[in-house]
């Protein structure tokens, strides 16, 4: 979403009328989910995806209507019905909550200039947005921010409100998460966060490490590659990380980005280096620390952890062995593994299959009995 934005303060800087659609809820299946955003520019030109079809086609007309008609922020639900849904080839049978806001450059453009601190590097910080007020009130798009020191900008209406908003704001601004909010008197709200894009730091440049790497940047994830031979720390072998270092493993952390968006994995290139690796990383602030190798090596590094003063609560942390069990073997297959496991981790995955279940397919097997009968004229035999 940080091109969105950077385009939305870039036309509220030169005085251009804008309109930022966001999918605030949905329920069911859905092309997109809370978080999309297409920003709409007075010329028709847009910035950013709804998920395609009729549903951003139909988004995009509303949008431009508030452009040519004037107007404030606007509510909308699109169901997705079977019809819309096949017309545009989507397997779709959901609704979607859209939020339109006219930026006004007075009231947005501070609030924007801070988000994007945000995502190039900057501490976190989440925003409450009134998407539907209750009945009396006037506060529809009225936007509260809060930094990671506390301190606010802007105001929902109320105290109440914004103390409400505060207490969910806290809970998604370190991952850049998201949250539909009916507040206690019945407003609506959504709460979003902001930080910079998820970090990999690859402590080991072996053969897991040249799977890795490519894999967490094709997923949005800045990389960081430590090892201390110079010959697997390198931008020949490394091509897409942001950055290569050679050093110590108990040392060289201080030499990258940590915050609580980083993921490190640790797979040297042998136990003792491993130990001083995963000390290192698990002393760091990092939210996810995993480590490659058997269940018999994690008991070994982990009781010498505890030795060394790693509290036991950090220890309980610390994913390892790593990764989810899909019975990997190869170092493309131990990536998989090691990614999946981070993007659950990361976005609150259960890590289980999604197939129908024996009770789904059951019913879609005696409702294609039922229209068969009915096709032949016939009463579908009871069960």
């Amino acid at each position: 979403m940080q091109v969105v934005l950077e385009e939305a303060i870039r036309q509220m800087e030169q005085g251009q009328p804008c309109v930022l659609a966001t999918v605030v809820r949905t329920r069911g299946s859905t092309p997109q989910k809370p978080g999309a955003k297409l920003l709409v520019r007075k010329d028709g030109s847009a910035v950013g995806t709804l998920g395609g079809g009729c549903v951003e086609g139909d988004i995009w007309f509303a949008a431009k209507e508030i452009l040519r008609k004037g107007g404030g922020p606007q509510y909308k639900d699109y169901y997705l019905n079977e019809d819309i849904a096949a017309r545009d080839g989507l397997v779709c049978g959901g609704t979607m909550y859209f939020f339109l806001e006219p930026l006004l450059a007075e009231v947005f453009l501070p609030l924007g200039r801070e988000i994007l601190k945000a995502y190039q590097g900057g501490d976190p910080v989440a925003m409450a947005t009134v998407i539907k007020a209750v009945p009396g009130a006037h506060n529809l798009g009225y936007h509260l921010l809060l930094r990671s020191d506390g301190t606010t900008m802007g105001s929902l209406g109320t105290e109440a409100l914004d103390a409400e908003a505060v207490e969910a704001m806290k809970a998604v601004a370190d991952l850049g998460r998201n949250k539909h909010l009916i507040a206690q008197d019945g407003t609506e709200l959504f709460v979003e966060g902001f930080t910079t894009p998820p970090t990999l730091i690859m402590m080991g440049g072996g053969h897991i490490g040249k799977a890795l790497v490519p894999l967490a940047k094709s997923l949005g994830f800045r990389a960081y590659v430590i090892d201390d031979r110079p010959q697997f720390a390198s931008k020949e072998r490394f091509p897409e990380a942001d950055g290569v270092v050679v050093g110590d493993f108990a040392k060289s952390l201080e030499q990258v980005p940590i915050n609580v968006n980083t993921f490190i994995v640790v797979a040297t290139r042998g136990h003792r280096f491993d130990d001083l690796a995963l000390e290192a990383a698990a002393r760091t602030r990092a939210r996810y620390v995993g480590l490659v190798g058997s269940k018999r090596k994690t008991i070994l590094i982990f009781e010498a952890l505890l030795k060394h003063g790693v509290p036991m609560e950090r220890v309980r942390q610390i994913h390892a062995p790593i990764g989810l069990d899909i019975g990997a073997l190869t170092p493309e297959e131990i990536a998989v593994s090691v990614m999946s496991e981070i993007i659950m981790d990361r976005l609150g995955g259960t890590g289980q299959p999604m197939k129908l279940d024996d009770k789904m397919l059951e019913k879609i097997e005696q409702r294609v009995r039922e229209e068969q009968w009915s096709t032949a004229g016939q009463s579908a035999p009871s069960s």
